[in-house]
């Protein structure tokens, strides 16, 4: 007789706050493996930018080969001060996104029970929505170069980078996402006023790949209007689909719409399992409070619920996210960034424990 199912997960905790609400996303999957039948195995990475002061690397050379044989990764966070913004993200995030081909980026925006939005009036029926990103080509690209440095004939090219294929396969996962929501409603978007090449060709790949889903009803708009209808009818939204650098924007102002980047989620998507995906909160590595216990967890624990769901234990991950908002209408078990009075350990077992 077999045993219960385990999945062999890399913890990759990295900067400044990562190193707390990992363990924690570490502690509920774990409740959630007992709970429901399967385990897990561990290993963990010290990728940082602490090797990166040491070593003068982020990650080994063979960094993502050490990885790609794991089932799913969970990472805490990039970057600290003392470390270039794009030393840390070219050393670590990017080549893992890139090279195990999570060229879908996945970020839930929902107005939780328990969390107040800075939006008027608005409440949980309001912001439900996911934001797309297209997470390996786009306007982030290696492309282009400096010359004259330093003369007042200095030229800076940066070149963006959009491919048919890229474009098609980020259009397709967004529309069969849309296709399976009650809503089937999704929304691009766009600059094809002012950006005269890239932005006119998402828009004819978005028209075609749209035929294809008569069922699902369409939306476009520009990405400086986009940003203030997010703000005041964050209600129009279900699916939003994004190039890398519109999808990025709009996956940090969905969740501060919807009351803090403190609880928001992020996966990277291999669509066809070929490589591990990854799961990432979107906050980033918080050096200002990095170390002093008060960082919320509920981001790291929403990935972990995403990481359940892309195993297949469907089961396990809604019971994480009713934990999860269980645990955020209770004033004394939030963190202080939502009001609350709990420290990170504190809020990261009260969900723990309400996994059944």
């Amino acid at each position: 007789m077999s045993g219960p199912r385990t999945y062999r997960i890399a913890l990759i905790p990295g900067d400044g706050i990562g190193r707390e609400v990992v363990p924690e996303g570490v502690r509920v999957l774990e409740a959630a493996a007992k709970a429901y039948g399967f385990d897990f195995e561990w290993a963990e990475f010290d990728w940082s930018c602490e090797r990166y002061h040491e070593t003068g690397r982020l990650m080994p050379e063979d960094g993502v080969a050490q990885v790609a044989a794991f089932d799913s990764i969970l990472l805490g966070a990039v970057g600290f001060p003392g470390v270039p913004d794009h030393v840390s993200l070219w050393g670590l995030l990017i080549p893992l996104r890139r090279e195990l081909k999570q060229y879908v980026n996945v970020r839930p925006v929902r107005l939780l029970k328990g969390i107040t939005s800075p939006l008027a009036g608005r409440g949980p029926d309001d912001i439900d929505f996911v934001v797309v990103r297209e997470n390996n080509e786009g306007e982030y690209s290696e492309i282009g170069g400096r010359i004259y440095a330093g003369t007042d004939d200095e030229t800076v090219i940066q070149e963006a980078v959009f491919t048919r294929r890229g474009v098609d396969r980020i259009l397709k996962y967004a529309f069969d996402l849309a296709r399976t929501r009650p809503r089937r409603h999704l929304t691009s978007a766009t600059k094809s006023n002012g950006i005269v090449h890239t932005m006119p060709f998402w828009d004819e790949r978005f028209q075609r790949m749209a035929a294809d889903y008569p069922d699902v009803a369409t939306a476009q708009f520009h990405i400086d209007i986009l940003t203030a209808h997010f703000v005041q009818h964050p209600d129009w939204f279900d699916v939003v689909v994004g190039s890398n650098l519109f999808g990025d924007i709009l996956s940090d102002l969905g969740p501060a719409v919807a009351g803090s980047i403190g609880i928001a989620p992020a996966a990277n998507i291999n669509p066809e399992r070929e490589y591990p995906s990854m799961f990432e909160p979107v906050h980033g590595s918080a050096p200002d409070i990095a170390g002093q216990g008060i960082a919320n967890p509920v981001a790291t624990i929403w990935c972990a619920a995403q990481m359940l769901e892309h195993l297949g234990e469907a089961d396990a991950a809604s019971a994480v996210m009713r934990a999860i908002e269980t645990v955020l209408v209770e004033p004394g078990l939030r963190t202080r960034d939502l009001g609350g009075t709990a420290d990170t350990i504190a809020c990261g077992r009260a969900v723990a424990e309400a996994v059944a």
